[in-house]
């Protein structure tokens, strides 16, 4: 069974876009287990996939063909990487933007509900007090 040059154009794309070389990635072949009869017992179909910069690993068995298990493995390693990457990327970037808010001014209008709430909680406390007893 083979792979559409487009398909393989795609990964390769995804792959310079993320900064990923083949020299990156350990590939090894293993066995498959379950459905597939005697081809699966003989060919090593299962595709491991390993990622040495970040240490991700990858272990595709999903087709009864090598090619197309190396063409999944790689697009599963790819979503892991990107996952990985656009993960630390939008936790800095949030990160970045809760300081920003904390020290942004608040509006005039924000102020003046936080000093009205204030002087509403006040009036309540004042009605705490005790009640005066008269002397008569």
């Amino acid at each position: 069974m083979s792979i559409s040059p487009e398909k393989e154009k795609d990964v390769a794309q995804r792959m310079a876009r993320l900064g990923i070389s083949e020299d990156d990635l350990r590939e090894t072949f293993i066995r498959s287990s379950g459905p597939g009869g005697q081809n699966v017992n003989k060919t090593a179909t299962c595709v491991y996939l390993v990622h040495l910069p970040t240490g991700l690993s990858v272990k595709c068995q999903q087709d009864r063909s090598q090619t197309v298990n190396r063409l999944l493995a790689r697009r599963l390693l790819l979503d892991r990487i990107e996952r990985l990457k656009t993960g630390r990327i939008a936790a800095e970037k949030a990160r970045i933007e809760k300081i920003r808010r904390q020290k942004r001014r608040r509006s005039q209008r924000a102020q003046e509900k936080v000093l009205e709430l204030k002087h509403r909680q006040s009036e309540r406390k004042k009605l705490r007090e005790k009640v005066g007893t008269e002397d008569a």
